[in-house]
């Protein structure tokens, strides 16, 4: 048969948008990847969806499957022929298994031993046998939430209502829920009619002519010039938030742009507010002005035509007024309690069952904090600043404008701390100490914001480790992940002087101190360390540096993330140079021999040194042990290498001189001392002899 093409759409009640564009890719995806495994040619899987409709349209489907030929190893040569050459019983049966006459079989040799082989010939079947297979692959979807309906058994993301699989101008029989398959779509929900689709290349068209755009690329790209029209002709400037954009995007299938207008009194509330209640709620698109200043309009877009707007305009604009009352009431109200006696509710709301309530949360992070700012050089008044920002951190969980809004806490949280009176940047600390709040997303402007944050985020991770709340494969439901690469992201933007091991202690101090440690305090800080040591990890990764580097600079201790990553990034430069490897085979030779030494504690006696080579290796451990911490701390990565580089010709005189493990037990002891002591200040740098050479 000749290659058609095949059209398969699925028709919902409306799915709720932020499953549509998913549950599209989803069924072209699993549609090519059946095409591909039943070995049907096609030339293109191209995909439509709508909120009441996903669909494919395969084009160029061959009209049946490829012949194919097949191998079948049988039993062994020596098992399957007799002495006299005649067939054994193992190799009739096998003959007879394939369908086949023992004369047809064959032997190939693999791997230095004779097998008997089988060859068939298997005839493809018709295409359109296959693919009232279809059904299983439709039923076989999966969606973030399904339901059921009627005396159905099936769950899926909504009722079907209509089937079509055609292939060519046939007809794929199957059905689906009592749903049978066939040639009839179904246009706009208001403004169209059913319509039969004769054959897949009218699909689009025969939609349209409904008042359905199937591409939802063209619905979308609709929408844009239709704003833009709006933009051009009013003078305006509409931001058009591809997130916003997508999810309208999902909830029509006709679109029509509009705008509106309200009271210009509402624009006293802060600009968030209004946007969020405008996007969250109605999902309008805000207006503004040339120098991107809030203008009392909205834009919309309706799913129709353009047939009497001015009713739709006037519906819009009642909701929103609505709404907006809502929102400044709400504000007004708000204004009414000091952040000090919103605080005092926190205590009122439970954080965890097991770490008690938000206001016991917020007393754990001024504590913090307070540490956290008297471990760097900070001055009183920035410190003091933090502690009161982490005092007021979140004293907008208990706002009327919060509750409705829950994505504005941290805004409002500045914008009444302001209000209130409180120094700026103790209210901007408030806002920024949630950031970053998803990945891509920057780190606190200030750094009291960044101590607040830091303090907020480790006691999260901290206490859901202490009382056993580990995250496990892709269980996460406290963000411990996020929060922690968030601690990690900031601590290397701000260059804190605080080693990561020091910041886990500090508020493992604080969580004992509150009682709230449920497991063994080394147990949980070596799970938190490991637990951040996969983010460093992935962090590494994400910028380019090598997985070898990346084990080199991880294990021992992590200290100062911003030098961490600075000695990675170094290291992962550095690699492309020939000297390098010289250098690495020489400080990996002490860190591999010194595995053998038995403890750090044996201390070095200069009285057993037998050669200078040895004195003069001594020397050179005395002087790295004194300048590489300080070099290291101050981020001085460039500089703390060549120290180490320098060693190379003075450790290559020493093993090509000295043997460590001599005969004389007392030399061969004090010998693997000099090497596991400085080891040790070698892995304060990398572990050399996890790098990888071609």
């Amino acid at each position: 048969m000749s290659n058609q093409d095949f059209l398969l759409e699925i028709g919902l009640e409306e799915m709720p948008a932020r499953f549509v564009t998913g549950a599209m890719y989803q069924l072209k995806e699993k549609v090519s990847d059946w095409l591909n495994e039943q070995r049907l040619e096609f030339s293109e899987v191209q995909a439509f969806s709508t909120p009441r409709r996903l669909a494919v349209v395969v084009t160029g489907l061959a009209g049946r499957q490829g012949d194919v030929v097949e191998e079948a190893r049988g039993p062994a040569k020596k098992i399957a022929v007799a002495e006299d050459g005649s067939w054994t019983k193992a190799a009739q049966g096998f003959a007879r298994g394939q369908g086949i006459d023992p004369d047809q079989l064959f032997v190939k040799e693999v791997k230095g031993t004779e097998y008997l082989f089988a060859k068939k010939e298997i005839a493809g079947k018709e295409t359109k046998e296959l693919l009232s297979q279809m059904e299983s692959l439709i039923t076989g979807m999966s969606f973030p939430k399904n339901m059921k309906w009627g005396t159905q058994n099936l769950r899926y993301v909504r009722p079907i209502h209509w089937i079509i699989a055609l292939y060519g101008s046939e007809v794929i029989p199957f059905s689906i829920t009592d749903v049978q398959t066939g040639n009839m779509t179904r246009g706009h929900r208001f403004l169209g009619n059913e319509k039969v689709i004769e054959e897949p290349g009218q699909y689009k068209e025969a939609l349209l002519s409904e008042f359905v755009i199937a591409d939802p690329q063209e619905r979308k790209e609709a929408v844009r010039k239709q704003i833009k029209m709006i933009q051009e002709e009013k003078g305006w400037k509409i931001p058009v938030k591809e997130e916003l954009l997508e999810e309208v995007n999902n909830l029509i299938e006709y679109p029509t742009a509009l705008y509106g207008s309200f009271d210009e009194d509402f624009l006293a509330i802060p600009d968030e507010v209004l946007i969020t209640s405008m996007r969250e709620h109605q999902r309008y698109f805000s207006v503004e002005n040339k120098e991107g200043k809030l203008l009392p309009h909205f834009v919309t877009v309706r799913n129709g035509n353009d047939e009497h707007l001015e009713n739709v305009q006037k519906g819009n604009e009642k909701v929103l007024r609505a709404r907006l009352s809502d929102s400044a009431f709400f504000y007004k109200e708000d204004q009414k309690k000091k952040p000090d006696q919103c605080v005092e509710q926190l205590d009122n709301i439970v954080y965890h069952e097991d770490l008690g309530s938000i206001g016991d949360k917020v007393r754990r992070i001024e504590k913090l904090t307070a540490a956290l700012g008297k471990g760097i050089n900070l001055s009183d008044t920035v410190v003091s600043q933090a502690v009161r920002a982490a005092h007021l951190a979140k004293f907008d969980l208990v706002t009327h404008m919060v509750d409705e809004f829950p994505e504005l806490q941290g805004f409002m949280g500045e914008k009444y701390a302001l209000l209130a009176g409180e120094e700026k940047e103790v209210a901007a600390a408030v806002n920024e100490h949630y950031s970053p709040r998803f990945a891509g997303d920057s780190v606190p402007e200030s750094i009291q914001g960044a101590l607040v944050g830091i303090a907020d985020k480790i006691d999260t991770i901290v206490g859901c480790f202490g009382i056993g709340l580990i995250p496990t494969g892709s269980q996460d439901p406290y963000g411990l992940r996020r929060q922690a690469a968030g601690v990690v992201q900031t601590a290397v933007e701000y260059r804190l002087d605080l080693n990561l091991e020091e910041i886990i202690q500090l508020s493992l101090t604080t969580t004992e101190q509150a009682g709230l440690l449920k497991m063994d305090r080394k147990v949980t800080a070596k799970e938190v360390l490991e637990f951040f040591g996969l983010r460093i990890k992935n962090l590494l990764t994400e910028r380019g540096v090598r997985y070898d580097i990346v084990d080199a600079v991880l294990p021992g201790q992590y200290g100062k993330l911003d030098v961490l990553l600075s000695k990675a990034e170094f290291l992962n430069k550095k690699a492309d140079e020939d000297e390098f490897k010289q250098t690495v085979e020489a400080l990996s030779r002490i860190t591999n021999i010194a595995k053998k030494a038995q403890q750090l504690e044996n201390s070095i006696e200069e009285d057993l040194f037998e050669s200078e080579e040895e004195k003069t290796l001594y020397t050179a451990y005395q002087k790295l042990k004194v300048t590489l911490p300080g070099l290291l701390k101050e981020g001085r990565i460039e500089e703390a290498y060549e120290q180490l580089s320098s060693l190379e010709e003075t450790i290559n005189n020493y093993f090509d001189n000295v043997m460590v493990m001599t005969e004389n037990e007392a030399v061969k002891e004090n010998r693997l001392a000099q090497m596991k002591h400085l080891s040790e200040e070698i892995k304060k740098f990398a572990s050399f002899q996890h790098i990888v050479f071609p």
